[in-house]
């Protein structure tokens, strides 16, 4: 290709949707460094944050969730999505777009809706085993459609994998175990519990957390607790938590650390994590979210069947869970060594590039049409 392909890729809010798409941005640059990548968000998402962090250009448009019940909101959704098409279609012309790669999430939809009316190709990827409403529309009308998981029920769609950035998907958990351990302050060798409800926290798996503080402690468990922004566990005196053989941090970046320094894992089966979990080959226990379509349990379906994980009902993970599974088993080193092969068994961590060269391939694929219509 003679002049750099120009790509606007779109997806936002929580780091479920920003990090495949950041890991797809990447991958397209590494396989042809001078393409210009614009990301599409919205103001209110960690995007805000994490997309400059990457080093690319940040374009916002309006956030515009469906109503989901009769109210004001219903009446005004019209106008404020027509506008987010508007302002979508606004960055796909200033960029000079060419294409347009959507991830999924409230942005996605007017996205795809300018970049068919401008007739751009449209490149989709859906991380979730259950299709969300934004990649059910952007399929209809894509060049390329590809999932995670099987069955996504989009059409023409092919599995690839999650897309996730090469410091998770390159990393050796061993050879890191040191370093991330004393990146959350720990020192000893005591078996390490990291905790985490995603990016935006889990109150449930939080509360949970904070009242068996005692038991992991008795039986000589370190904690690490990543609680979510704004979602700190407290004292009595209004003060973060601070308790012997725990460690409390709202957020991590670099969670290729919190998957090197655990023995054992407990957090919310998005799709991103699962398979982080795969690639990094560290065993789990999965709490799903217990609303939505169901689409976390169904997202850890293959990695728990496989053993490399253990799955247990929001309702259903309390003190007495903690005390009579995950305590028994830290203390049993031959078994996470034997869920940990499970779940390496069920990774795959080349699927951002597997995406980039399928959306570097249409350009290349239409310039060659192009070239023999001139001759």
């Amino acid at each position: 290709m003679s002049e750099p392909i120009r790509l606007v890729v779109a997806g936002g809010g929580t780091a479920g949707h920003i990090s495949p798409m950041l890991a797809i941005a990447d991958a397209i640059v590494a396989q042809q460094p001078q393409a210009q990548i614009t990301a599409l968000g919205t103001a209110q998402g960690l995007e805000t944050r994490l997309v400059p962090e990457a080093g690319y250009k940040l374009e916002l448009i309006p956030k515009v969730p469906m109503p989901r019940s009769i109210s004001l909101d219903m009446f005004k959704f019209p106008f404020a999505f027509i506008k987010a098409v508007r302002e979508s279609t606004r960055v796909l012309r200033q960029e000079k777009a060419q294409g347009l790669i959507g991830v999924g999430g409230y942005v996605c939809t007017p996205a795809y809706l300018a970049a068919k009316r401008m007739g751009l190709p449209i490149f989709v990827h859906e991380a979730n085993s259950v299709a969300g409403l934004a990649n059910k529309i952007g399929a209809k009308h894509a060049k390329v459609v590809a999932t995670t998981f099987t069955q996504t029920g989009l059409p023409n769609a092919e599995q690839i994998g999650m897309p996730m950035r090469s410091h998770v998907a390159t990393m050796d958990r061993a050879a890191l175990r040191d370093e991330a351990r004393a990146y959350f302050g720990i020192t000893g060798q005591e078996p390490l519990l990291v905790v985490t409800g995603g990016s935006s926290g889990a109150l449930s798996i939080n509360k949970a957390i904070q009242a068996s503080l005692p038991v992991l402690a008795e039986a000589g468990i370190h904690t690490v607790h990543i609680t979510g922004r704004g979602k700190p566990v407290l004292d009595d005196q209004g003060r973060p938590l601070a308790a012997a053989g725990y460690t409390q941090v709202e957020y991590v970046d670099r969670m290729d650390y919190a998957y090197a320094a655990a023995d054992l894992m407990i957090c919310r089966s998005g799709a991103g994590t699962v398979c982080e979990l795969a690639v990094a080959a560290v065993p789990s226990i999965l709490v799903p979210l217990p609303i939505g379509n169901g689409e976390q349990k169904r997202n850890a379906r293959e990695l728990v069947a496989a053993g490399g994980a253990l799955l247990v009902e929001d309702r259903d993970f309390t003190l007495d869970y903690v005390t009579q599974t995950v305590v028994p088993l830290l203390g049993n080193r031959p078994r996470l060594e034997q869920m940990s092969l499970a779940a390496a068994s069920q990774g795959r961590s080349d699927a951002a590039e597997v995406m980039a060269r399928k959306v570097i391939g249409q350009f290349a694929a239409g310039n060659r049409a192009s070239t023999e219509e001139g001759k």
